[in-house]
């Protein structure tokens, strides 16, 4: 893997806003943290550095929901979704392919992490995102959106996620789009997501099954993109920024079905390589 993912980098500060309370009203305060991160190979992700994913992971991810009739349950409904770090490892970071491990701290503090995975799809390089999880005390921050392009390689050419929470959609779409979220095409998502998936070293990302409009006309789930995951968090959350999303108008993925995810796929314009290059000159 090139070297450059192999290195710590510090950013400038960031400004964080925080609240001091005096009765019923909020005076704001502002003050600024060191932002670190940290964007390591998959071969040379630490045992410590896979603990505190694992933590960051089972504090703040979400909910398990409730389970229907003939589905096994992963854990309590209410109980937080926890994951181990050997776990993580094998699921994020298999044995042998190219992935990586990206994570913030502002002021000392884990505030978000990223894994992600790169294979080839038609000699085009693909970049997914196998995790993405912000501190829920450093949200709408635009830590997501940091953490991916933390990701990104020159030769990246697809990107994709699935997620059931529509923030970590939009946040891939901001970091690699050309065009705002819901002005993304779905076409090569409709034509190409089966090949992409069946193409991964991720096994549960191999396994997921492709559901909604785009691929079945017949399709009664309400999703336009997404997975059959089995994967039952709460949705409370996640569809609480859906209706808000969709009362802007900026929205197309469909609902989000127990048990599903969304699929984000698209691929990079060569436009956008063009006139990155035009501006580098």
């Amino acid at each position: 893997m090139d070297q450059k993912h192999r290195s710590l980098r510090f950013s400038d500060q960031v400004s964080v806003k925080t609240f001091e309370t005096l009765g019923h009203r909020e005076f704001p305060r502002m003050r600024t943290m060191a932002r670190l991160v940290t964007a390591v190979p998959r071969e040379d992700v630490t045992v410590d550095m896979l603990a505190n994913a694992a933590s960051l992971f089972s504090k703040h991810y979400g909910t398990w929901g409730e389970v229907p009739p003939g589905e096994k349950p992963l854990g309590k409904p209410g109980s937080r979704v926890s994951m181990s770090a050997a776990r993580l490892r094998a699921q994020c970071l298999p044995e042998g392919s190219e992935s990586l491990h990206v994570q913030i701290a502002l002021g000392g503090v884990l505030a978000g992490h990223a894994f992600a995975c790169r294979w080839k799809y038609q000699e085009r390089q693909v970049l997914w995102i196998t995790q993405l999880v912000v501190h829920s005390d450093f949200r709408e921050r635009r830590l997501a959106t940091s953490l991916l392009l933390n990701c990104l390689d020159d030769d990246d050419e697809v990107f994709g996620i699935m997620s059931s929470h529509p923030a970590a959609c939009k946040a891939l779409a901001k970091a690699f789009g050309d065009v705002p979220f819901a002005q993304i095409s779905l076409d090569f998502a409709k034509e190409h997501a089966a090949g992409v998936i069946r193409g991964s070293p991720v096994q549960y990302i191999r396994d997921a099954g492709l559901c909604g409009r785009l691929f079945d006309s017949n399709d009664k789930s309400g999703m336009v993109l997404g997975v059959d995951s089995h994967f039952y968090v709460d949705h409370d959350e996640p569809l609480e920024a859906l209706e808000a999303l969709r009362g802007k108008g900026q929205w197309h993925l469909g609902d989000l079905p127990d048990g599903h995810e969304f699929l984000f796929l698209f691929e990079r314009q060569q436009r956008r390589r063009s006139s990155s290059s035009h501006r580098s000159e």
